[in-house]
């Protein structure tokens, strides 16, 4: 049993997982700052679009 727990411990498999979840979490992040960030413009694309 003790065996087993120090495998889970030095186990490194769900390293590169929780590294791709970090980079998505960071993308998320910046997009959602742009969109604020661009909100005016965003909104006034949108309407000149409609006649």
């Amino acid at each position: 049993m003790v065996n087993k727990m120090r495998q889970l411990v030095m186990e490194e498999e769900g390293q590169g997982l929780s590294e791709y979840g970090l980079v998505l979490a960071g993308v998320v992040t910046v997009v959602a700052a742009a969109i604020v960030l661009l909100r005016t413009e965003i909104t006034d694309l949108f309407t000149n679009l409609l006649p």
